[in-house]
């Protein structure tokens, strides 16, 4: 989509250790003449610009761009020589770049609102609208009308190793000129781009409307589950139990997630709970009935797998009941759209000579820290001592043996002491409509520690919608626009995990604001990757309570809280590695079938659940890992999630020693670095580079100075 085309443009770069493209054959005669037309022109102290732009330029250059000789004329016309020569062209590209970037970026949030928010019913058009890429054709444009051209010859492309040796010590203008440059690292035909856009968009409209309605999703009278007491949402026959109300519709899989989590603080909840998890297996397995999915006119059991009409007095709104249906599994639809992406990004592989596969640009260009160690650093925290120790702990608290679904235990967190119901009346109540947690925005950031003017001023830079989906951050890209915050909002308000969801969102909004407004140039707006704009959210998300005016957490919350940031990190570090290796695993296989894919996909779930986590859970082969609907609709985006828990940790570390009234100026001036190299991004910020020893040094403080906790949750 546009958005993700738009955030690859700010953030590409040359991968490490490879060398600058070189000019073809052909040209070789070409480069060297223009180079000493340059010099003649400009003088011998331009020589290694010209050299190194001439080269640079030449091997972007195509048949159908001209012959030698327009090549030649281009370089004569378009280098320009240090000085205000070169400063007017820099000012000049610098606003083209963000009127492209900026525009072109409301033109697609303009076309997909209809896909992507809650306005109405979809028109079949819709899906065609939201998967317009108008992006698809930026680049070719650019190389088309030479404009990347003219920014080759006069700025250059930097590999990573000569950004992490170098950058330190360069000024903030080299910095966006060797991003600006770095835009044109590779030349991907727009055709290629449309078919990624494409593809992405179909796996988000699979994603967006893959609901369970929990009503009609049954557990068997003699299936799994604990004493009960008698509810009024709750009914049963011979072959089945509804143990959720009415009008619980979950989406796949952050609603299933969430719902499970939401169940620790219910004594009635551990049935429930192997409900969500069976379905989840189901639907990785792609052995889920197709006509489960969406559809509160039909009664499954995830455990028998069997389908049948629901009984009319359980059907929600005016369907009607139906008389049959259709047993049939769903057609492994899910690892269909996953190939797609892939097949997609292939495309895009032949263009990139420096970065030849999309894990090389997910690690190289886009997260600027080389993929070898990104996994040793969350193989440091999933080898962690430390984690055994959590886990016991929370086998203490919940008065049985793990289960695998117990990978997302909260009860860590101050809030699961709460119920559900009790939370959900809170932020209903506070926000009931978009337009009410709009109008509180200055609110909430006061509460979270910026001043009443800063509070105000970014309030009028993000925009609240109505999601479609489950909620999302769409960032500006050009000063006078604003960021979207899309939240899920019910007919009866604001639910608590919506909340949740919201707060975190609104981290990267305000990162997306001061990173696009607060920069010195708008061609390092952002922050070096995903994973920082991420730990920006997960700051404010960790402080949803503070905003709902409870009580903070005490000395001991905090500890405990330190061992839930381990425990999330734990369980999405090995989500991540399932994503990686299943990308790998397509990589070495680019034929596979769908039917192919889920078996490997399964196969390095449970491996990657056997080396990790059963040595804690004591339970082998369960593929839940693999449930995350990241892998379907937002390729390779998962390592960012547990890289963003390691930045967060390290970001609490140093505000955890500022004053709390000091929290909203420290993340501006974080923020406001831009988007330079990670490292030294985070040692302008904390002192430190990136590491994963922040993370475990809280949770080690934690185990030592915190006694075992009362038991809560389940019994």
């Amino acid at each position: 989509m546009f958005a993700q085309a738009i955030a690859t443009l700010l953030l590409v770069a040359t991968p490490d250790s490879a060398p600058l493209p070189k000019p073809p054959r052909a040209l070789a005669g070409a480069v060297t003449r223009c180079t000493g037309a340059l010099v003649a022109k400009h003088g011998e102290g331009e020589r290694a610009r010209a050299a190194r732009g001439a080269r640079q330029a030449a091997a972007f250059w195509r048949t159908t761009d001209g012959g030698a000789k327009a090549f030649e004329d281009l370089c004569v016309a378009q280098f320009r020589p240090q000085g205000p020569e070169l400063d007017a062209t820099f000012a000049r590209l610098e606003a083209a770049f963000e009127a492209l970037d900026g525009h072109g970026l409301e033109i697609y949030r303009e076309l997909s609102r209809w896909a992507q928010l809650d306005v109405g019913p979809m028109q079949p058009v819709d899906a065609l609208l939201a998967a317009h890429d108008p992006a698809a054709h930026l680049v070719d444009d650019l190389f088309d009308g030479k404009v990347a051209f003219a920014a080759l010859l006069n700025f250059p492309l930097t590999t990573l190793d000569e950004r992490l040796a170098q950058g330190a010590g360069w000024t903030r203008r080299q910095w966006a000129e060797a991003r600006l440059a770095n835009r044109f690292a590779r030349r991907v035909p727009a055709a290629v781009n449309q078919q990624i856009a494409g593809a992405g968009a179909a796996a988000d409209l699979y994603i967006a409307d893959y609901n369970l309605f929990m009503h009609h999703v049954l557990s068997p009278p003699s299936g799994p589950r604990t004493r009960q007491a008698a509810s009024p949402n709750r009914s049963s026959s011979e072959k089945g139990e509804r143990l959720f109300p009415k009008g619980k519709r979950l989406l796949s899989h952050w609603n299933l997630r969430d719902e499970l989590k939401a169940q620790y603080a219910d004594p009635a909840g551990l049935a429930r709970q192997r409900v969500i998890a069976r379905v989840m297996e189901r639907i990785v397995t792609q052995t889920i009935p197709a006509a489960a999915v969406n559809d509160p006119t039909v009664d499954w059991n995830p455990f028998t797998n069997e389908v049948r009409p629901s009984p009319a007095e359980t059907i929600e709104g005016e369907r009607r009941a139906r008389t049959e249906v259709d047993p049939a599994r769903e057609p492994d639809t899910r690892y269909a759209r996953i190939l797609a992406n892939f097949r997609a990004a292939k495309a895009a592989d032949p263009y990139s000579p420096s970065a030849p596969t999309l894990i090389d640009r997910k690690f190289d260009l886009e997260r600027e820290i080389p993929e070898p160690r990104v996994v040793a650093m969350l193989e440091e925290v999933l080898g962690a001592p430390e984690i055994r120790e959590v886990a016991r702990r929370i086998e203490g608290r919940l008065g049985r043996p793990l289960e695998p679904f117990d990978v997302w235990y909260p009860g860590f967190k101050p809030r699961a002491e709460r119920a559900e119901p009790e939370l959900d009346a809170m932020t209903r109540a506070r926000f009931p409509t978009p337009e009410a947690f709009a109008r509180e925005l200055p609110t909430i950031l006061q509460r979270l520690g910026f001043t009443p003017e800063k509070a105000a001023w970014l309030a009028e830079r993000i925009a609240v919608d109505p999601a479609r989906g489950s909620g999302h951050a769409l960032q500006a890209a050009r000063r006078g626009d604003k960021a979207h915050l899309r939240t899920r909002v019910g007919a009866d308000g604001m639910d608590y995990k919506g909340f949740n969801i919201a707060v975190h969102e609104l981290g990267h909004n305000v990162e997306q604001s001061f990173s696009l407004h607060g920069v010195d140039s708008t061609l390092l707006q952002g922050v070096p990757n995903t994973a920082f704009t991420e730990a920006i959210a997960f700051v404010f998300q960790a402080r949803d309570q503070q905003i709902l005016g409870l009580p903070p957490p005490s000395e001991e919350a905090r500890r405990t809280l330190a061992l839930d940031d381990l425990w999330m990190t734990y369980e999405i570090a090995g989500v991540a590695l399932v994503d990686l290796t299943m990308w790998h695993w397509m990589y070495d296989h680019p034929d596979a079938t769908p039917a192919a894919l889920r078996e490997a996909t399964l196969r390095i779930a449970r491996d990657v659940w056997n080396r990790w986590y059963a040595p804690v859970f004591r339970v082998r082969d369960a593929p839940i890992l693999a449930i995350y609907s990241h892998m379907v609709s937002n390729v390779l985006y998962l390592p960012d999630y547990p890289v963003g828990h390691l930045i967060a940790a390290q970001l609490e570390e140093h505000l955890s020693a500022q004053p709390a009234a000091r929290l909203g100026a420290e993340l501006e001036r974080m923020a406001v670095a831009g988007a330079i190299a990670p490292d030294l991004w985070m040692r302008n910020a904390t002192g430190q580079p990136v590491s994963a020893q922040p993370l475990l040094r809280a949770a080690r403080r934690a185990l030592e100075g915190t006694p075992p906790a009362g038991a809560t949750g389940h019994r």
